[in-house]
C-alpha cells in the first residue's frame, strides 16, 4: 500500500514538473531565436521578486487567482468545463460595487451584503449555463462562451452614467461610485505595502473546498457523477441536480474572486478593472491538478510570472515574455499530463502482470510439493 501511494505521489507531481520544464525550455528556445539571453530574464525576474512591495504584490495577485482557480476546479471535479469564470466574475464585481457603493451598514453587515450579492450574482449566471445543459443538454463550454461575451456588453451598459455608473469629474473612466469605509476589508500591513484581508479568506476557501470533496456525501456524489454520470445515476444520485449545483457553487465561487481587489484596495469598479481573470484560474486549475495545494503554488507561480515580469522592458525584453511561458504552459501541461498517464497505465499493468507471475510461481511450487 505505501508503495502504490508513493507511485501516485510521484506520478502527481511528475505532471506539473515535467510541464514547467517544458515550458521554461520552450521559452529559452524562443529567447535563443530572438538572439536574446535564455537565462537572463528568469535571473531579473528573481531579482525583482527580492523587493517587498512585490512580494505583496505576488500575494495579493495569487488571492485573486486561486478563487478564479477554485471555480473551474469545482466545474473539472464535475467533469464540466466552466470557461465563464471571468464573465461571472466581472459581472459579480460590478453588481457588488454597486449594492456596497449604495448603502451604509455597521462594517461587517456592510462587507457580508458585498460579499452574498457576489455569490449571487456569480452563482446566477453560472447557473443560466447549469439550467441550459440539464434541461437542453446545451454544452456548458458552448453556454458559458457566449455568456462571457453576454456578460461584457451588460456591464458595459449598466456603468453607463445613465444607469448605474459615475463619471468622476475629468477623467475618462466610469466607475460604481466609491463603497463606504465601513465595507472595506481591512488588511494586514507589512513592510511593502498591505496585503488584502480577502486573501486569507481565499487561502481558507481551499480547506473547505478540500474538506467537503474528500469528507462529504455531497463531495462523493460529485466526484462520483464527474468520473461517470451514468453509474452514478445507477446509484441513486441525481446526475441533473449535482451538474446545476456544481455549476453553481462555481459560479458562486467565481463571484467572490473579484472581492480581495474590490474590498482591498479599489472600493469600486471600473473600466480598469481586471479581466482575463477567469481564463488565467483555467491555467492554474490545470497546472494544479485541481488539488488546493497545487492551485496555491500554482497561482503563486502565475502571479510571480506577471509581477516579477513588469520591469523586462527596463532590461531590453519584452515583458510579454511571462506571457508567453504561460501559454507554453498550458499546452505542455496538457501534454504532460497524458503523457503521464499513459505512463502510469503502462506501470499499473505491468505491476499487475508482475504480480499474476508471481502468483503462478507460487501455485506451481505448491502443487510440485
Amino acid at each position: 500500500m505505501k508503495k502504490f501511494d508513493k507511485d501516485r505521489l510521484i506520478l502527481g507531481l511528475a505532471g506539473p514538473v515535467l510541464a514547467l520544464v517544458v515550458a521554461f525550455a520552450l521559452t529559452s528556445v524562443v529567447l535563443l531565436v530572438s538572439d536574446r539571453n535564455p537565462v537572463e530574464p528568469y535571473q531579473l525576474m528573481w531579482d525583482n521578486a527580492q523587493f517587498t512591495d512585490v512580494q505583496v504584490l505576488i500575494l495579493n495577485q495569487a488571492g485573486t487567482y486561486y478563487l478564479a482557480a477554485l471555480a473551474v476546479a469545482i466545474g473539472f471535479r464535475m467533469n464540466l468545463f466552466n470557461i465563464g469564470v471571468d464573465g461571472q466574475y466581472r459581472l459579480a464585481a460590478m453588481l457588488a460595487a454597486v449594492v456596497g457603493a449604495s448603502v451604509e451598514l455597521p462594517g461587517p453587515l456592510h462587507v457580508l451584503l458585498i460579499v452574498l450579492v457576489a455569490m449571487f450574482v456569480g452563482a446566477f449566471w453560472a447557473g443560466i449555463a447549469g439550467i441550459l445543459k440539464t434541461t437542453r443538454g446545451v454544452s456548458e463550454v458552448v453556454s458559458t462562451i457566449m455568456l462571457n461575451a453576454i456578460a461584457t456588453s451588460v456591464i458595459a451598459w449598466m456603468i453607463l452614467p445613465k444607469n448605474l455608473g459615475e463619471q468622476p469629474p475629468g477623467s475618462n473612466d466610469l466607475t460604481t461610485g466609491e463603497i463606504a469605509e465601513s465595507g472595506w476589508f481591512p488588511g494586514v500591513d507589512v513592510d511593502g505595502g498591505v496585503i488584502y484581508g480577502f486573501t486569507f479568506v481565499a487561502f481558507a476557501l481551499g480547506i473547505v473546498y478540500w474538506f467537503v470533496l474528500n469528507r462529504t456525501r455531497f463531495g462523493f456524489d460529485l466526484r462520483a457523477t464527474g468520473a461517470s454520470e451514468s453509474a452514478a445515476q445507477a446509484s441513486g444520485v441525481d446526475a441533473k441536480k449535482m451538474i446545476l449545483t456544481a455549476m453553481l457553487i462555481s459560479g458562486a465561487v467565481a463571484g467572490l474572486s473579484g472581492l480581495p481587489l474590490l474590498l482591498g484596495q479599489t472600493h469600486t469598479y471600473s473600466l480598469s478593472f481586471p479581466v482575463g481573470v477567469g481564463f488565467t484560474g483555467i491555467t492554474i486549475a490545470l497546472l494544479g491538478r485541481n488539488n488546493p495545494i497545487g492551485i496555491f503554488f500554482a497561482a503563486l507561480l502565475i502571479s510571480f510570472l506577471e509581477k516579477t515580469s513588469a520591469s523586462l522592458d527596463q532590461h531590453g525584453y519584452e515583458k510579454e515574455i511571462a506571457t508567453i511561458m504561460q501559454g507554453l504552459i498550458v499546452i505542455s501541461v496538457v501534454v504532460s499530463y497524458e503523457l503521464v498517464r499513459q505512463y502510469g497505465l503502462r506501470r499499473q499493468q505491468q505491476k499487475v502482470g508482475e504480480e499474476l507471475a508471481a502468483q503462478a510461481r507460487k501455485n506451481r511450487e505448491g502443487v510440485a510439493a
